[in-house]
Formats: structure tokens, sequence, C-alpha cells
């Protein structure tokens, strides 16, 4: 059985030698996560998981950055018809859950920003490897958001709460070189060597025991599944109210007026 992958909408997939490279594709809005991507990022890692001829996953953005994450100007929408932030609740949960469940190795190829959900997908990839010109943030709370969408989950699991709630709390972005010295990801690299380090290790995988492999995965991921089981639900619940805070609407308001926004804690 041949998968098809071209249903899915947002994402470039292309198979070579066992790696299956999925690059999102909004490079426009800096591969800002569009209705489509959200879609497709909730249920390609069903197929990728049950594909006989896809050993190992490359996870990467087309242009200059890997992912700009939440689309600000769309947040205005969400404001105004919460329906259409209410439909894509189950997608949020559900990436986080499929991610954690695929049991073929995923490599994030950081080549350029991280942001957000962007950050997210890439720290839920099981191992991180990004260009030196990267940085790395998750600023939901700058957008007077909560870090619902799995930015609390995964952030504490890699560098610990004290330094996860100074960067979640803050939204400061780092650059890869603090990320790799604080050990959020495993490797930071010259840009022209990116596809080198990431694609060397990809292959090297690929050619490896698959069986121990996914099975290794399967173990190393239970905690995170269990965690995500206790968690995403009411942070994901949080972030909806947050959605309709007075916050969030002047972080939206100041984005569209090039202004800095005035929060007043409501």
């Amino acid at each position: 059985m041949a998968y098809d992958y071209s249903q899915y909408g947002g994402v470039l997939v292309a198979l070579q030698e066992k790696v299956l490279t999925i690059t999102l594709n909004t490079p426009e809005t800096l591969n800002a996560f569009t209705g489509p991507m959200h879609t497709s990022m909730s249920r390609i890692w069903d197929d990728v998981n049950d594909d006989p001829d896809v050993h190992v996953v490359v996870l990467t953005g087309v242009g200059r950055a890997f992912s700009a994450g939440g689309n600000v100007i769309a947040m205005q929408k969400k404001i105004g018809e919460p329906d259409a932030w209410d439909a894509g609740m189950p997608e949020a949960r559900r990436i986080v859950f499929r991610m954690l469940e695929c049991d073929k190795p995923v490599i994030a190829r950081v080549n350029g920003h991280a942001v957000g959900l962007g950050a997210t997908i890439a720290l839920l990839c099981d191992i991180i490897i990004a260009a030196d010109h990267a940085k790395i943030g998750d600023p939901h709370v700058s957008a007077g958001l909560v870090a619902g969408d799995g930015g609390a989950l995964i952030w504490p699991q890699l560098i610990g709460f004290a330094r996860a709630k100074e960067y979640l709390f803050t939204g400061d972005l780092m650059t890869a070189a603090e990320a790799e010295r604080i050990g959020l990801i495993n490797h930071v690299v010259p840009s022209d060597q990116l596809d080198e380090k990431v694609y060397g290790l990809a292959q090297r995988l690929a050619g490896g025991a698959m069986r121990s492999i996914r099975w290794t995965k399967q173990t190393v991921n239970i905690p995170l599944r269990q965690l995500a089981q206790s968690m995403m639900d009411l942070s994901l619940s949080l972030e909806t109210q947050s959605n309709l805070s007075k916050d969030h609407q002047e972080a939206v308001s100041a984005f569209a007026q090039k202004r800095q926004p005035n929060f007043t804690g409501r």
C-alpha cells in the first residue's frame, strides 16, 4: 500500500531512502500556521507511523524560518468568532498526542526561527538540530495567551522548571547556541552544515535496527504521554479562556497598529 501524502495541505512531503521530509510551507508568513497546515500536522503522524517505507522523519520549514507559530492577524477573527477558535482545539490536542505516539524517530531541522507553536512542534521531535542563526522561544504570553498548546508540557521536561518558567513567563527568544547550552536542543551548527548534520544522522538511524529504535522511543515517551494526558485538556481550556481576555485583544490590536501593548492583567 502506497501512502498518499498529497492530501496534506500547507506542507511539502518527500520520501528518499526511507527518510520522509515534512516541510512547513507558508514562506510568505514565515511558516506561521494556517488552517490547512494545522489540520495536516494533527493527522499526518498516523500515516507516518504506519507507512512501512518510512523509517525516519525530518521536520523542517521552507525559506528563512522553521515556523513563526500562530498567525497574529488571524487571531482577531478567533476573538470575534470564538467558534473558530474552538474548532481548532481538538486538532491542537491531536498534534501533541500524535507526535508523541508516533514511534518513528523524528528529527527537527530548525533552519530558522521556531516560535510559539513552531517551537512546540520542534521540541516535541526526538532530536532537534538548529542552524546557528535560528532563535527559539514561546511568546504566547506576549500575545496575552496561555502557553497551552504544548509549551507548558515540553519545555520543563527539557530544561527544568525554573528555566522553563522564566522563558514561558517572559516570552523571550533565545539563540540556538543558548538553546544547545541549556539542553533545549541537541545540536547547533553553521547553516551550511545543517543538511549534512541532519541527514547524516537520519540516514544512520534509517539504517539501524528499526524495531529496537522504535520500541525504545515508545518506552522513553511513556512518561511524556502520561504527562500530556494529565495536562493538555486543562492547558488548552485555559488558553481558550485567555483567547477572550482583554490583554489578548490588546496584544492583537497593538500588533495591527505597530505599537507596544499596554496590558492591564485582565
